[in-house]
């Protein structure tokens, strides 16, 4: 074997591995830039439930609020009648 073809040989395999590395690190850097992007919208839709949540909360506490102010008024009402809704409701 001479000499240039085992460098003509040698240059190609270079070639060769120098493009899969070039394809692979592409890939792998695709690859986390798509996770990145996917983890920040996951982010962003969590952060959008927690205000969600908490506005659910206040509405459920202002809601509460508002029944016991209606309580209030009925059994200065009719207090019979306020009875009758508690035993219903299991209170």
């Amino acid at each position: 074997m001479d000499i240039s073809l085992l460098l003509s040989i040698g240059g190609l395999i270079s070639l060769v591995a120098g493009g899969v590395a070039v394809v692979v690190a592409t890939f792998r850097t695709n690859t986390s830039r798509v996770w990145r992007e996917e983890a920040e919208a996951q982010k962003t839709r969590a952060d959008r439930l927690l205000n969600d949540i908490e506005k659910m909360t206040k509405e459920i506490e202002e809601l509460k609020k508002y029944t016991h102010a209606l309580v209030q008024i009925l059994s200065t009402i009719d207090p019979t009648r306020l009875e009758d809704l508690r035993l219903r409701r299991g209170l």
